[in-house]
């Protein structure tokens, strides 16, 4: 049993290496590429490289091959923040400038990988590693563009508004091969406000000074350009995509140079404020005797204008009144001429309407004539036939006035006069006396027949039982 128990358990422990081994084999078969990444296959056994840059799963030999990755995009900072998205933080670049100053230039540089194999497949043979790129190429050949740059300025030109020339200098310097240069003394020409003196008019004035320094000048070919040495990341197609300076450090007696010219332009500037607020002082005291000299001839001024537009004015009402006049005389004269005008006109309506009526009148005696003489002629004519039968027509009016004095005679009356007044030349009445006495008599008579009347009628009246 025991030498059976072992065998089994030697069986066993075969099989779970090889199962170990099998499992280690398959998952060393293959290998997973990611975005963002370049990877390098080297085949041992073949000895061929192979470039992958897009992601997805590959196939590989177990145990004979090798990958390694590299980042497509990387930054390099020098005196930035360390940061896990920076590929190398370092300190700041130390440079020297061409007139011996030195300073700390923190900068950031971005670099790209390039999509060629043939160009991954050289750089992977040169460095081997990410790191060894890193290291040996992109920091080196970074500092070393940054101090060459720095050479070509001075420590005052670059710290008093150089730094942006400074740095379009450096990112193309990167990107297409750095300068030839050379060494030689140049004539460097400095602008600097003028010394403040009494004398000077403008106190904010330039001046120019020359100065001799040693600097790395450019070597031009014959077109004006700039010759350039050979680029060392361009055998691998390396690109520059991004160059960033930060707040660059000068030395400790850079500083102090600028902290004095600083405070000399400032004390410059006090000066010259003063100097501007005294001129300004003056200038307000002399505008202001200048505003009462202007004040007092503008008073002046304006009295006689005053005085001109007091006389113009009188000139002026004096005209409009005697304009006014004149006005008047011909409103007086035109309405004369057409109160006449009118009256003509009235006068030959007049005559118009008065020659109308005459020949109205004319016409009208014409038709009346002419009327009369028409009647006249049929009453002629008729007359003639009345006469004609003269006998006929006697009968004719004896018949109707027959028949007129036949329906009339119920209604006649015949009453005899009862009292007569003879007036006449015989025993008739002789003065006013009688006729005055006739007519009083007259009026008694007319009384007593009233009163018997009266009588006679109350009599008819009363029954026959009160009869005596």
């Amino acid at each position: 049993m025991d030498e059976s128990a072992k065998i089994s358990r030697i069986k066993y422990a075969i099989y779970a290496v090889v199962a170990l081994f099998l499992v280690i084999l398959l998952s060393n078969s293959w290998f997973q590429t990611d975005a963002g990444y370049t990877y390098v296959y080297q085949n041992n056994i073949s000895g061929k490289l192979s470039v992958y840059t897009e992601p997805g799963i590959h196939f590989r030999i177990p145990m004979f091959s090798m990958i390694n990755r590299y980042k497509q995009v990387m930054t390099v900072s020098f005196g930035g923040v360390d940061d896990l998205r920076v590929t190398r933080s370092l300190a700041a670049i130390n440079v020297r400038f061409a007139d011996t100053y030195t300073g700390q230039i923190p900068a950031t540089f971005r670099f790209r990988l390039s999509h060629n194999p043939e160009k991954i497949v050289q750089m992977h043979r040169e460095f081997r590693t990410f790191e060894n790129l890193v290291d040996a190429m992109l920091i080196k050949n970074a500092r070393n563009v940054t101090v060459i740059t720095a050479t070509q300025y001075t420590g005052e030109e670059f710290f008093q508004g150089g730094l942006n020339q400074f740095k379009s200098q450096l990112e193309d310097q990167l990107r297409y091969g750095a300068y030839k240069t050379k060494r030689e003394q140049v004539e460097v020409e400095q602008t600097d406000l003028a010394p403040v003196g009494l004398d000077q008019e403008n106190p904010n004035k330039l001046q120019r000074t020359k100065q001799l320094v040693w600097k790395t000048v450019t070597i031009l070919d014959k077109n004006g350009l700039p010759i350039r040495q050979s680029n060392p990341l361009d055998q691998y197609g390396i690109e520059v995509t991004q160059v960033t300076i930060g707040d660059p450090i000068p030395e400790q007696k850079l500083n102090a140079l600028l902290a004095d010219k600083k405070a000399l332009v400032a004390e410059r500037i006090k000066t010259i404020q003063e100097q501007e607020t005294a001129k300004a002082q003056a200038k307000t005291e002399q505008l202001k005797k200048e505003i009462l000299r202007t004040k007092a001839v503008q008073d002046a001024q304006r009295m006689k204008e005053l005085a001109v537009i007091s006389q113009q004015k009188e000139v002026e009402v004096a005209r409009q009144i005697a304009l006014k006049e004149l006005v008047e005389q011909n409103k007086q004269k035109d309405i004369a001429v057409i109160q006449k005008q009118k009256e003509l006109e009235i006068a030959k309506a007049n005559r118009n309407i008065q020659q109308a009526n005459a020949e109205a009148a004319k016409f009208e005696a014409q038709a009346i004539l002419a009327k009369g003489k028409a009647e006249v002629e049929i009453l002629a004519t008729k007359y003639q036939a009345l006469g004609r039968n003269k006998e006929i027509y006697i009968a004719e009016i004896k018949r109707d006035i027959a028949n007129v004095l036949y329906n009339n005679l119920s209604r006649f009356t015949v009453e005899m006069p009862r009292n007569y007044i003879n007036t006449g030349e015989q025993g008739g009445l002789k003065s006013n006396l009688d006729v005055l006495s006739a007519f009083s008599a007259l009026g008694l008579i007319e009384k007593l027949d009233t009163i018997n009347q009266v009588t006679s009628q109350s009599q008819m009246q009363v029954p026959i039982e009160q009869q005596p």
